[in-house]
């Protein structure tokens, strides 16, 4: 009796996370639309900048700045300007001034556009 009654007084186990996991990755592996969730737009390079990213302009595929940037340096690590001149750079998110705040805090939009600014001499 009290085996029966142990049995039926156990709770149910929830599946285990594993398996959770091994679902998703086999979805994420299906053909099909790429996923959406990372917003894509455009980073501009300006004078010094773009000379030393060799272009003009590129895509991103990120979420914050930061994320953004640290793509493009390692897109361009062949090019040891570019790192040195973006760390000197202001930049533009969609119009709007970083100024000081932390690129990690600074999200991007689908469709957005990063404006990469060099020092700029003159007045």
């Amino acid at each position: 009796m009290e085996a029966e009654e142990a049995a039926t007084t156990q709770p149910t186990q929830e599946p285990k996370r594993e398996s959770g996991v091994a679902v998703a990755i086999a979805d994420t592996a299906r053909p099909g639309p790429p996923d959406r969730t990372v917003p894509t737009g455009t980073i501009r390079y300006w004078a010094a900048a773009k000379a030393a990213a060799g272009t003009a302009e590129e895509p991103y595929a990120a979420p914050t700045l930061a994320d953004a940037l640290a793509a493009a340096r390692e897109r361009h690590a062949g090019q040891p300007e570019f790192t040195r001149v973006l760390a000197r750079c202001s930049f533009l998110v969609d119009g709007d001034p970083v100024g000081t705040r932390a690129h990690t805090t600074v999200q991007l939009a689908e469709g957005g556009t990063v404006e990469v600014l060099p020092p700029f001499a003159g007045g």
